[in-house]
């Protein structure tokens, strides 16, 4: 680990460079096109909502706060219609958590592909996070070979406020105490993992009660779904989680706990499951974690606050090196906690590029210790986020370097050669970065989601 270093001095140019970053996102949803389908979209999910509600009483998601799915809560709507524009496949699911609360996700995965394929689950964020706010992620997952399940978490979207019985109030509201970040990752894994012959049923809740009838029940009825959809696909030894803010702290503690789990990638932030520093929140479970899985933390630089410690975003980072473990943290310059859950208003502002980035080291990541792709590493180790073409355009003032100016980022991974390659610092570069990484021109995860399988790659 580094030595402690000062904070930079305050440099009011680079804080209004940075700041003027985080309006490049409205760009894309303040034309007249995207806000006419956005509204479009949002009155269908809101009539949907009703009618779900008004068919199955049994659900009760009336008091969440993105209920309708519409708006702000609509996430990215050039994402939608994914199956039917024949970019890929997706099945929507229902299920009980432990709680017997009913969480609503999709499973997202490509008619062409492996027989088998790795797992992802993904894991949102806390208050204001609908699953269709990490479809970037699961689409451009899926197109790269994983089966992938996004869910509102429970009192979020579509899932259930409560749970069922003497269970209703557990982890409820979510927030304070963390469980439906920690436990409803497991649950969803567990689902993922379900099958014809072993249909999903919920772990105990923490109370010890058990809301298996439920679930059992509801899938007789054809309510919620017996067991994952695409469980053919799944090859259950190469599981990876992903998570944002609350969510990343959920499967920061959960991946190195859950002996299934084989790579970690946190958006904002990676923790660590062992204390300070950067601990995890409340809400975990015993045993104690041991750190071994490898895990990367995508973060983003500072808004308008005092400029940190160069190392601060990468504490639990730095536990995991000491650890022996394969890791690193990105900081995106100018970039906010919404790079990675995209609401379409501009109070949630973010920057153009960040959520490409998220999506190209997130594949990489997981193409690494998922699949053993020997490409992975070159994308890893490019040097492509330092002088990209389009963030160049957009910010003349930082010519193209996406990695924070004021908080560093790091790599620490064993190469292919055996060799421990560690980078503390990518946006000034390391010796072993590389030019070519395999991929030609600019990298786009809208692309990439949006194009049709029957394209070439």
């Amino acid at each position: 680990m580094p030595e402690p270093e000062k904070a930079q001095a305050f440099d009011p140019a680079v804080e209004l460079s940075n700041g003027m970053r985080q309006l490049q996102r409205q760009d894309e949803y303040l034309t007249p096109d995207y806000q006419l389908r956005l509204y479009q979209e949002s009155m269908g999910q809101l009539l949907e909502s009703l009618a779900i509600l008004g068919g199955d009483p049994e659900r009760q998601f009336l008091t969440d706060l993105c209920w309708s799915n519409g708006l702000p809560c609509a996430g990215d709507v050039r994402l939608y219609d994914w199956q039917k524009s024949g970019y890929g496949i997706v099945e929507p699911v229902l299920f009980a958590n432990r709680t017997g609360a009913i969480i609503s996700g999709h499973v997202w995965a490509t008619k062409q592909g492996p027989a088998k394929r790795p797992l992802i689950v993904i894991t949102g964020g806390s208050i204001q996070a609908t699953e269709q706010m990490y479809w970037w992620a699961a689409q451009t997952l899926a197109k790269a070979g994983y089966v992938v399940l996004t869910t509102d978490p429970q009192n979020q979207g579509r899932s259930d406020t409560f749970g069922e019985g003497a269970d209703a109030g557990e982890g409820v509201p979510p927030q304070f105490s963390g469980n439906t970040f920690y436990d409803g990752t497991v649950d969803a894994l567990d689902f993922m993992l379900s099958t014809p012959e072993k249909p999903f049923c919920p772990v105990l809740a923490r109370s010890g009660n058990s809301h298996c009838e439920k679930q059992s029940r509801r899938a007789k009825a054809g309510l919620n779904t017996a067991f994952n959809p695409y469980w053919q696909l799944v090859d259950t030894q190469r599981i990876g989680l992903a998570g944002h803010s609350y969510g990343a702290a959920g499967v920061s503690y959960v991946g190195q706990q859950d002996a299934r789990v084989k790579a970690i990638v946190a958006w904002d932030n990676l923790c660590n499951p062992l204390g300070a520093p950067s601990p995890c929140q409340a809400g975990f479970q015993a045993p104690t974690p041991v750190l071994h899985v490898p895990a990367l933390g995508i973060s983003n630089d500072y808004a308008g606050g005092p400029i940190p410690q160069p190392n601060a975003k990468s504490q639990a980072s730095f536990e995991l090196s000491k650890a022996g473990v394969e890791t690193g943290m990105i900081v995106i310059r100018g970039g906010t906690h919404f790079e990675y859950s995209y609401l379409p208003l501009s109070a949630f502002s973010a920057t153009h590029r960040g959520i490409d980035l998220a999506a190209w080291y997130t594949t990489a990541w997981f193409d690494k210790f998922l699949k053993s792709d020997p490409s992975a590493e070159s994308r890893l180790l490019t040097s492509r986020w330092r002088q990209d073409a389009t963030d160049a355009t957009l910010d003349p003032a930082g010519k193209g370097n996406m990695f924070s100016s004021s908080t560093r980022s790091r790599l620490d991974l064993r190469l292919k050669n055996g060799a421990r390659w560690i980078c503390e610092d990518l946006r000034q570069g390391c010796v072993g970065l590389v030019d070519a990484d395999g991929v030609s021109g600019d990298y786009s995860f809208l692309d990439i989601s949006t194009r049709p399988e029957s394209t070439p790659q």
